[in-house]
């Protein structure tokens, strides 16, 4: 491990996970991805792949093995750096269930069953299992292990978030001051990006409507298709605001992969038709997304160089998780391991 890995972090700790659930699509890369690479050189940055959350839903454990190698790649052709960042699989890293072992000691079994996503996902089902509902816990483990003060989260986690701030309030109400508070961290840059199809919906990667969304892995002619068949609205006006919600997002999305003004947009196009529009959407969008799917089909042929990103980053995440363990383990009155 180099020497800089081996130092104590000066920077603020950011800490952000996605379960490997499939392709990120052009929402989360215009959204979040792009933002959490622009915070590469200001804060001390670990991003999680967290794969132990996602067997808290049925799954196939091939799939499962293959989608957390094919988020790492994905990742990493979206512009996180393993040189400048901490990428890792969370079953690398011992700490996790252990700490949410600890944390849930603190943690009231109802207000994890007032948790609106358990709530939400509990009615979908016909049996519910202890883990869906220890699922916040955890993810509150994954943050204050490493101590991280931001955390970039979606308004469907601030609540999951709230539920960590509380845990580390208690842990240091009863054991002395221990851990940080996590912040959420809103980036002043970014695009909400909506469906192609259902302009009043975000985009997302579990539309059963394929037309509704691009994701990062599409080809050019795929993404062209989408693009073209996207809704619009009734008129002709290029224009976003009021009563134009697919011009809008489609004005937004163009916005967004050329780095121009809304009205600047609108100026361009202003007495122009939909289809001289969309060809442009199109075009900046294949011109935004081309060079990640072309890294991206390079890095998830090369096995070796995935798993020594893993390697590389567990190795850094479990130093600073056995640190953190340490502490909280003698603080809860367990005695030392033996070593």
């Amino acid at each position: 491990m180099s020497e800089i890995a081996e130092k104590k972090p000066t920077k603020p700790v950011v800490l952000t996970c996605a379960q490997p659930t499939g392709r990120l699509h052009l929402g989360n890369y215009l959204g979040a991805v792009l933002n959490w690479g622009r915070m590469q050189d200001d804060y001390e940055c670990y991003f999680g792949i967290v794969d132990q959350h996602a067997i808290t839903v049925r799954h196939v454990p091939a799939e499962l093995r293959e989608n957390t190698y094919s988020c790492l790649a994905q990742y990493v052709a979206c512009g996180l750096d393993p040189t400048r960042s901490h990428l890792f699989a969370q079953s690398h890293v011992i700490g996790h269930t252990e700490l949410a072992w600890i944390l849930g000691c603190l943690c009231p079994l109802g207000q994890l069953e007032r948790m609106t996503q358990f709530k939400d996902k509990a009615r979908k089902q016909e049996s519910v299992d202890a883990g869906l509902l220890y699922y916040p816990v955890l993810m509150a483990a994954d943050i204050l292990l490493y101590n991280a003060e931001c955390v970039p989260v979606g308004d469907d986690q601030k609540q999951h978030l709230e539920l960590a701030r509380d845990l580390a309030e208690k842990f240091n109400h009863r054991y002395s001051e221990t851990f940080k508070l996590p912040e959420p961290f809103t980036s002043k840059v970014g695009s909400r990006i909506m469906s192609l199809q259902d302009p009043l919906a975000k985009m997302s990667k579990s539309d059963p409507n394929q037309a509704s969304t691009v994701y990062i892995t599409d080809r050019p002619e795929e993404i062209r298709k989408k693009i073209m068949s996207a809704v619009t609205d009734s008129g002709s006006e290029v224009r976003a605001g009021e009563g134009k919600p697919g011009v809008t997002n489609l004005l937004t999305i163009l916005s967004a992969c050329t780095g121009r003004s809304l009205s600047n947009l609108e100026a361009e196009f202003s007495g122009k038709g939909y289809g001289d529009f969309k060809k442009a959407v199109a075009e900046a969008v294949i011109a935004t997304l081309d060079p990640v799917r072309l890294r991206y089909d390079e890095l998830i042929k090369d096995r070796d160089a995935l798993q020594a990103i893993f390697k590389s980053g567990a190795e850094v995440a479990q130093k600073t998780a056995y640190r953190t363990l340490a502490k909280v383990n003698r603080k809860v009155g367990f005695v030392e391991r033996p070593r």
